[in-house]
């Protein structure tokens, strides 16, 4: 009898512990969900490495090298001009169906964000290498951006078409740099994917 007492406190004192701890948790506010950046200008948060992870993990057929610098050239364009490169990276990952492309742009052209892209006589601009068009893309998100010019020789050829600062967030670009309404929903939407795989969907 004494044993069974002694085993039936021990059982409330355990269930007091957990209500107590739990109330407690209940108190403590979350984790607020990190949220994507509205300025196109700044920091990204994403390292090349994870940037390279997720676009292989949504197109398993890319090559993992050519993905790996891809991603890097993303990181270093970007910060040269001050754009956020998360924001560059998803905007590719939306234009080119992650690079399966499949549209009026093909893999040769070099042309990762559409530019010049308008019908079938106008597929797009071409560059002559991969980091040639992710610079042309990293400088027309800056004339859209602000006023202030490329630090780098202008290799858009479309770059003075833009009204600088037209658009200083992504949902400025949804109608200007792409007619298609959900144009910025559909960024945000990647961005979201990006930081869940990369483990930056929470923040403190």
């Amino acid at each position: 009898m004494k044993t069974k007492m002694k085993l039936s406190r021990a059982v409330q004192i355990l269930l007091m512990a957990v209500f107590v701890f739990s109330l407690s948790a209940c108190r403590t506010k979350p984790p607020a969900r990190y949220a994507p950046p509205e300025s196109i200008l700044g920091k990204g948060r994403v390292s090349s490495a994870e940037l390279a992870a997720f676009l292989v993990s949504a197109n398993p057929l890319l090559d993992r090298q050519f993905a790996a610098d891809f991603a890097r050239w993303y990181v270093e364009e970007s910060a040269v001009e001050g754009i956020n490169h998360d924001i560059a990276f998803s905007q590719m990952c939306v234009e080119t169906g992650f690079m399966t492309f499949g549209g009026l742009v093909t893999a040769d052209m070099n042309n990762f964000c559409g530019l010049g892209s308008i019908g079938p006589g106008q597929p797009g601009e071409r560059f002559p290498t991969p980091r040639i068009g992710i610079r042309a893309q990293i400088q027309h998100l800056k004339a859209y951006a602000t006023s202030e010019p490329p630090k780098l020789a202008i290799v858009d050829p479309r770059y003075h078409w833009v009204k600088p600062g037209a658009a200083v967030t992504i949902d400025g670009l949804a109608g200007r740099w792409a007619s298609d309404k959900e144009y910025a929903v559909k960024i945000k939407a990647v961005l979201e994917r990006l930081y869940a795989s990369s483990g930056n969907s929470r923040r403190a």
